[in-house]
């Protein structure tokens, strides 16, 4: 597989482009996606939708992620992990590069993260004006976890907890957007993010198996560090299955309409990303085409399930 070129000082000559880029903006389709299904929750219920609103929270979920993306890079670059990753797939694993290669500093990376994070808690305070008091309590969930994930005292993701935050993370996007809308909780956006939420989590976890080796050594014990390789690729399967039984379980209770079962257009791209795995988890520079598929699984399963709520308006 050939790869990307990593990013070098030459390249971003711009000082906004550099910053810009800085952000990983490719990956930020993730949590736009994450969005557009609670969105897409809300106008099938019959909510009076607020077209400005819906936009600013779109905003807001990818400036998050953004800040999310840099500070990741800067804590990953004080733990060492990122700089001895020799194994990495970029620009899926390893990080952006964009310390280790001197394209930005780490106080520049550390400010340019931390201005987003204030970025975000400012306009979410506004928001959460227009909306209800509530939205405090899921704009402070997602700041605290895209922050302690990798930042020190917690270092989430180092204690075996970062599928969780993912999972937990990308799920808030999704009530969050909801809850702009209806102006209050539902069961509906945790029930029809989470197989969404768990399909990413699964970028995540096998993104960690070229990352291993560098990962371990910088102290980073998530899961597939702290298991023997054979085992830990058992867990992708697992976080696929939850994902699917979960979407048939929801369509089967009446929960979500059928139409909904269009997101198992998904599976196979889950399956192929599974069976790479299971063949060269002990190989991981051979894994890329499995993260793609798996990034390929998320998408598809997203968009998908948002064209079925956004057709299937009113009915279950």
């Amino acid at each position: 597989m050939t790869q990307p070129m990593e990013p070098t000082l030459a390249a971003f000559q711009n000082p906004l482009a550099r910053y810009f880029a800085a952000t990983r903006p490719a990956f930020l389709t993730a949590s736009l996606m994450a969005c557009t299904i609670g969105l897409a929750v809300a106008w099938h219920d019959g909510l009076a939708f607020d077209v400005p609103f819906a936009l600013i929270t779109l905003l807001l979920a990818l400036l998050a992620h953004a800040g999310v993306n840099v500070l990741n890079d800067y804590y990953d670059a004080l733990n060492g992990t990122d700089a001895q990753n020799t194994g990495r797939i970029f620009p899926f694993t390893g990080g952006s590069r964009f310390i280790q290669n001197g394209v930005l500093t780490l106080a520049q990376t550390r400010n340019l993260g931390f201005v987003l994070m204030a970025c975000v808690a400012a306009a979410g305070l506004w928001l959460m004006a227009r909306s209800a008091s509530q939205l405090f309590y899921v704009g402070l969930a997602g700041l605290f976890i895209g922050w302690a994930y990798s930042a020190p005292p917690f270092r989430l993701n180092s204690r075996g907890l970062g599928e969780l935050c993912v999972a937990a993370g990308f799920l808030a996007i999704t009530v969050g957007a909801d809850f702009v809308q209806r102006k209050g909780f539902a069961a509906a956006p945790f029930a029809a993010g989470l197989p969404y939420a768990l399909l990413v989590t699964n970028l995540l976890y096998i993104n960690q198996f070229p990352d291993r080796v560098a990962d371990t050594a910088a102290g980073k014990l998530h899961w597939v560090a702290r298991l023997e390789v054979r085992q830990a690729r058992w867990g992708y399967v697992l976080i696929v299955a939850l994902a699917y039984i979960w979407l048939l379980a929801l369509v089967a209770l009446g929960r979500l309409p059928l139409l909904a079962l269009l997101a198992l257009f998904a599976l196979p791209l889950s399956a192929g990303a599974s069976r790479l795995l299971l063949r060269h988890a002990a190989q991981p520079q051979q894994l890329g085409d499995a993260i793609k598929l798996t990034i390929g699984a998320m998408m598809a399963h997203g968009a998908l399930l948002s064209l079925a709520l956004i057709l299937s308006k009113g009915n279950t």
